[in-house]
């Protein structure tokens, strides 16, 4: 497969579900209309409720979304051979991708931007949203662990990327203050804040720093910090928003770097039904998350996007338009393993170098089509990859301090408290990462993420049969990726333990075994919400007494 024909043909299926699929489904299911009052603009706080021009939050939107999956997961999959990898992108974008996105936007907008866990205590039952809320705090929790030692571990190994990071966080709270306290025009402080990001990526370069471990985890978990306690619009969504353009120029420079060079793939179309990471179905389908579907995606369209959109006309160009663009990432990410010169240089450099090293490595191959030169392209690539790991990370930790709100609030007033939720969240983070637990429970991260799909899959189908409304495009979906994940899961807890039986060392063998029990707690977890959602399709209807 020729790299050009491959992005192309993406293009096309973006087109085809935005302006086709996703205009049915927004005209005819939806009737959106621009006339009923959105929860920003009734409910307007200043902290998680305020109304936003579809521009900013469409940059919001991707680089909430867009985190390491999209980059990750193709260039993983590519083991199975590009093929698999490609379909399952363009087929789970365009019939469930952005159907989760949009819908979980639509159903927070018509229901006040309540959370997952009230809309499933409405839906199903008080006892779906316990269930729920402790599922979404451990898989939150795992996210934030999991990134923040990436992050940290990035910043060690290559002292080019903290420059263009400390910047941001800095330009990301100036453009809010210039955005919404001094009125500045959106395009010149968009300039201005894009042109100075790229000057700090090229001053990482000059000017490397250096630290420990320990240092760039705090530095994580204080950026997350800031990104949960201060109110949306003076922190979260600004570096959100000034970071989807780094994001989107690293993409457009690549696929003109496509355009040019358009190399033939190297990789093969297919390799083996079975690879080390596991058999192709139903592992493929955990494995490329972001970039087809993605349950994290249902947090941040429900939880967030919902209470910043203006109208309900809004919700198309930001949440679907922003997860086909995420599939175009995450095909780009593919063309860069596949077209390594060989493909044993491509499994070689995945060794030893991890996804990051093939991303680095890959895009600044293409960047420099362009005459960009490789050493200032690697470290764009590789201030991308962090970007797209920490923008994601105080979003993560804003949601698990709703969660810990919602869980316990009632019993322990004190987490209502934003600053002691929040710290709450970082302690446990923290010791994931110090310890290194994370690396164990991270092998079921995949599963937990597309179970979370599931769910909302079935909360908006719940929402839709409620409403009298067309549900069965979100129900198949949802039946599909609930089989899939539960086999994932099964799999992947029958390995562990299997691991924990033959496997030395007291830490080896405990953290196989805690990950191989959350695994099957998962999974019970996830037959109770289903088995009581299911119910909901089969009540029978109350008669009304004239």
């Amino acid at each position: 497969m020729n790299s050009l024909v491959a992005l192309l043909i993406g293009a096309g299926v973006s087109l085809v579900g935005y302006f086709g699929y996703a205009r049915y489904i927004e005209q005819k299911v939806m009737k959106v209309d621009d006339k009923k009052a959105t929860p920003a603009t009734l409910y307007m706080d200043g902290v998680d409720f305020i109304p936003t021009s579809k521009y900013v939050l469409f940059g919001y939107q991707f680089k909430s979304i867009a985190a390491l999956g999209p980059v990750v997961g193709p260039i993983v999959a590519l083991q199975w051979g590009w093929l698999p990898a490609i379909v399952w992108l363009f087929l789970g974008t365009l019939f469930l991708g952005w159907v989760q996105d949009y819908a979980s936007a639509i159903m927070g907008l018509r229901k006040d931007g309540q959370s997952f866990g009230a809309l499933s205590y409405q839906l199903i039952s008080p006892r779906a949203r316990l269930v729920l809320l402790g599922f979404i705090y451990f898989y939150l929790l795992l996210i934030v662990a999991a990134f923040g030692s990436m992050v940290a571990t990035m910043m060690v190994t290559a002292p080019a990327i903290p420059t263009a990071i400390i910047a941001l966080m800095v330009l990301g709270i100036v453009s809010g203050l210039m955005i919404y306290k001094v009125h500045m025009n959106l395009i010149l402080v968009t300039i201005i804040m894009v042109v100075l990001s790229i000057v700090s990526v090229w001053l990482g370069t000059v000017f490397p720093v250096k630290a420990g471990f320990l240092i760039w985890v705090l530095y994580g978990l204080f950026f997350s910090y800031l990104g949960a306690v201060l109110p949306i619009w003076s922190y979260t969504q600004p570096i959100n928003y000034i970071s989807f353009y780094l994001v989107f120029i690293g993409i457009v420079g690549a696929s003109l770097g496509v355009l040019i060079g358009h190399p033939t793939f190297s990789a093969p179309a297919f390799t083996t039904f079975n690879i080390p990471v596991g058999p192709l179905w139903p592992i493929l389908f955990v494995t490329i998350a972001c970039g087809a579907v993605s349950g994290w995606h249902s947090l941040v369209s429900s939880s967030g996007t919902a209470r910043q959109l203006e109208k309900e006309s809004d919700a198309r160009p930001v949440t679907a338009g922003a997860m086909f663009l995420e599939m175009i990432l995450g095909l780009l990410a593919l063309i860069f393993a596949a077209s390594f010169p060989a493909f044993g240089g491509y499994l070689a450099k995945l060794k030893a170098a991890g996804p990051a090293g093939v991303f680095a490595e890959g895009m600044s191959s293409f960047l420099n089509h362009l005459g960009i030169p490789v050493a200032f392209g690697t470290a764009f690539a590789g201030a991308m990859f962090v970007i797209l790991a920490i923008t994601v990370m105080q979003l993560v930790v804003r949601f698990m301090r709703i969660a810990t709100t919602e869980l316990v609030g009632d019993h322990i007033p004190i987490v209502r408290n934003v600053h002691i939720g929040t710290i709450i969240s970082l302690v446990f983070a923290f010791l994931l990462i110090y310890t290194g637990t994370w690396q164990y429970i991270w092998v079921l991260f995949g599963g937990s993420n597309q179970l979370m799909a599931s769910l909302a899959l079935l909360l908006i189908s719940l929402w839709l049969f409620s409403e009298k409304k067309q549900f069965m495009f979100a129900f198949i979906p949802m039946l599909f990726m609930f089989i899939t994940t539960i086999s994932a899961l099964f799999l992947t807890s029958r390995d562990l333990l299997k691991k924990f039986i033959n496997i030395t060392g007291v830490q080896a063998k405990a953290g196989n075994l805690i990950s191989a029990l959350i695994g099957m707690f998962l999974i019970v977890a996830a037959v109770l919400l289903f088995a009581d959602g299911l119910k909901v399709f089969f009540k029978p209807k109350k008669k009304v007494e004239a």
